[in-house]
């Protein structure tokens, strides 16, 4: 997509905080052209409560189902939300968009409302016929993907296999060189148990799985590092020694990445073939509406989905 990239911002859950952080962006001179996805009632009238411009703003209009009010969630909105991602979806893969970014959802509301919806990631993908969406959260320099994502603990051990391990390894090593330009991409593998299975006393996982994985992946030319114990990972040391740390799941990883970055960090969407960027936040509903959101995250989000995209003109 040639000169200003067009990006597409989905404001979320309309009762939460993404419409109020999508007014405070669109305050900003940017490089590229930006348009809203939402209600055009609700972006004005939470403008108005903010006392902020919006009207020269660029729409993508869905219309709520029942008026909305900052900060009460309403299950009959749900349906709404759930079209706004797939138009937005549909017009990124037809090319209008050259990247979509995402404020944050209500997952319960949509669970409510009788939609199965587990998060963004999950659902850009099947909207996108991908068959394994990788999750990675960056901070600055901090990388951080993601085995598995939304899952109970008690299944993650059943859930990795070397299969799994496989592909998610090949998609980062991918999708770093080719998003990222980073030539030979460094991908640093947590163990899953504690001291990576201190040579099987403490799990047989890395034995069994992990190491023989990451065995066969150098044989192909990748570069990765490990299992190496989760508690030193994300020690200076290590991290110098990595473009990318896989984590096992989901509170393995993250903790680090959020206290390294909470508030600037974005969530990327590797393995689709369109790019897409998110907040690193919920929707912090007794924030709406009170311009004491940050838009720290949305900010670094449209950043880094700019820097993305101009990687593809």
């Amino acid at each position: 997509m040639a000169g200003r990239p067009r990006i597409l911002i989905t404001s979320g859950e309309p009762a939460g905080i993404g419409p109020d952080l999508c007014i405070a962006i669109a305050q900003r001179d940017w490089p590229c052209d930006l348009t809203f996805a939402g209600d055009r009632s609700v972006f004005a009238a939470r403008a108005r409560q903010l006392g902020l411009p919006f009207e020269h703003a660029s729409i993508l209009h869905v219309s709520t189902a029942v008026p909305v009010v900052p900060g009460q969630l309403n299950t009959r909105n749900g349906h709404s939300v759930l079209q706004m991602l797939e138009t937005a979806a549909n017009d990124c893969m037809a090319g209008k968009y050259a990247a979509i970014v995402t404020a944050p959802v209500q997952k319960s509301v949509l669970n409510d409302a009788g939609i199965p919806f587990s998060g963004h990631t999950e659902y850009f993908a099947e909207k996108t016929g991908t068959s394994l969406p990788v999750m990675m959260l960056v901070a600055n320099e901090l990388r951080v993907a993601l085995a598995t994502t939304h899952l109970p603990l008690a299944q993650v051990s059943q859930a990795i296999t070397p299969r799994l391990l496989e592909q998610i390894v090949v998609i980062i090593d991918r999708d770093l060189r080719r998003h990222f330009a980073i030539v030979a991409p460094r991908i640093l593998v947590c163990g899953l148990n504690p001291h990576a299975g201190e040579g099987g006393h403490l799990g047989r996982e890395e034995i069994a799985v992990i190491a023989p994985t990451l065995n066969a992946l150098r044989t192909r030319g990748i570069n990765v590092i490990g299992p190496a114990p989760a508690d030193t990972a994300f020690t200076p040391r290590m991290l110098a020694q990595a473009d990318c740390v896989l984590a096992m799941f989901h509170d393995q990883g993250l903790p680090v990445l959020k206290f390294a970055g909470f508030g600037h960090a974005v969530n990327v969407t590797l393995g689709l073939p369109i790019i897409r960027t998110s907040v690193d936040h919920g929707t912090a509903l007794e924030l709406a509406g009170t311009g004491k959101a940050d838009a720290g995250s949305l900010i670094a989000a449209v950043e880094l989905a700019i820097e993305l995209a101009s990687r593809h003109d």
